[in-house]
């Protein structure tokens, strides 16, 4: 029998296991794989330009070395570097966008959604003013700052009229969980590392999880169908 509720599946910076992170190809395979969301992380290059990457550097994932905020456009194109303006026409009437907000101001941010059409289809992590300020410019954008723990989770649920929080493991705690669940504030949970897992999929659900990030989006999505959850 079906359930009543459905889980959404957000996959973590694409589906990243068997393509590079924050690219096109993890998003299309996020796709494929029937995601509804996918996790980027956007940082701002020294001439004012949005691009995916994770860490404040480009050491890691790509053949150069530097930090993003010293290098131009160019430069980081020249590393094969995707944009946020390519992520988001590429998801556009097609899939959600979790926006992990690096490095970015809140003018930048709603200008490149606004572009591809995208106010309703986005979740905005990042900090409460960062949040406040995107939340003023486009009321339509959902905000999702981390909850953190009871107190904080109501404060941020009156200044900033929330629909949606994220926790993590520190923070997915019966206490406040029940703060998100008393005002039908929705709960996306990270499920990484070890606890990317059915077992910790299934307490996730049983406790209220509206959403799910993963790092084995199409597992999920097929642990979810099994269960009624999922489309």
């Amino acid at each position: 029998m079906g359930q009543s509720r459905t889980v959404a599946v957000i996959a973590h910076r694409g589906e990243h296991l068997h393509h590079p992170e924050n690219t096109i190809a993890a998003f299309q395979a996020a796709y494929d794989a029937g995601a509804d969301f996918f996790e980027l992380d956007v940082r701002t290059t020294a001439d004012g330009k949005l691009v995916l990457m994770h860490d404040s550097t480009v050491d890691r994932t790509t053949k150069g070395k530097g930090e993003v905020t010293k290098m131009t456009f160019e430069e980081m194109r020249a590393l094969g570097v995707p944009t946020f303006d390519e992520a988001l026409e590429f998801a556009r009437d097609k899939i959600g966008v979790y926006i992990d907000s690096k490095r970015i101001s809140a003018a930048d941010a709603v200008d490149a959604v606004h572009r591809h059409q995208m106010e309703e289809h986005v979740v905005v992590y990042g900090d409460p003013n960062y949040l406040k300020q995107v939340g003023a410019l486009e009321p339509k954008m959902r905000l999702m700052p981390e909850a953190g723990n009871p107190g904080r989770l109501r404060g941020l649920i009156e200044t900033l009229g929330l629909k949606i929080a994220a926790f993590d493991v520190s923070d997915f705690n019966d206490s406040t969980i029940a703060v998100a669940r008393a005002a039908n504030v929705r709960i996306f949970v990270d499920r990484l590392g070890a606890a990317d897992n059915p077992a910790s999929w299934q307490d996730a659900i049983e406790r209220g999880a509206a959403g799910i990030q993963t790092d084995h989006p199409a597992e999920l999505v097929q642990y979810l169908r099994s269960k009624g959850y999922h489309r």
